[in-house]
C-alpha cells in the first residue's frame, strides 16, 4: 500500500499493479495518517477500525496493512467494486 498523507481528502485512489494507492487528509504526524489510514480501510471494508492495523511500515509511505476477518482476496474484491461503483 502506498499512502500520501496531507492531502484534500481521505480517498482510495487506484491499484498500481498490486499495490493500492491511498491518499489521507492528516499529516504524516504522531501516527495520525495511520489511524486515518485504517479508520478509511475499516469504514471500506466493513470492519471495526480496531480491526485494522500497520503490520510494517509506519513511518513510511509503503505500509503492510493487517485487516482481522479479511482474507486479501476479499479485500481486493471489495476494493475493486467500490471504485467501480463509484466511477459509474
Amino acid at each position: 500500500m502506498r499512502v500520501t498523507p496531507g492531502g484534500r481528502e481521505d480517498a482510495i485512489l487506484a491499484w498500481q499493479g498490486t499495490t493500492l494507492r491511498v491518499r489521507v487528509r492528516a499529516a504524516p504526524e504522531r501516527g495520525k495518517a495511520n489511524e486515518a489510514l485504517c479508520r478509511l480501510l475499516a469504514r471500506k471494508l466493513g470492519v471495526p477500525a480496531s480491526a485494522v492495523s500497520v503490520a510494517r511500515g509506519g513511518g513510511s509511505r509503503d505500509k503492510l496493512v493487517a485487516i482481522e476477518g479479511k482474507e486479501e482476496a476479499d479485500v481486493m474484491r471489495i476494493i475493486s467494486a467500490d471504485k467501480a461503483r463509484r466511477e459509474a
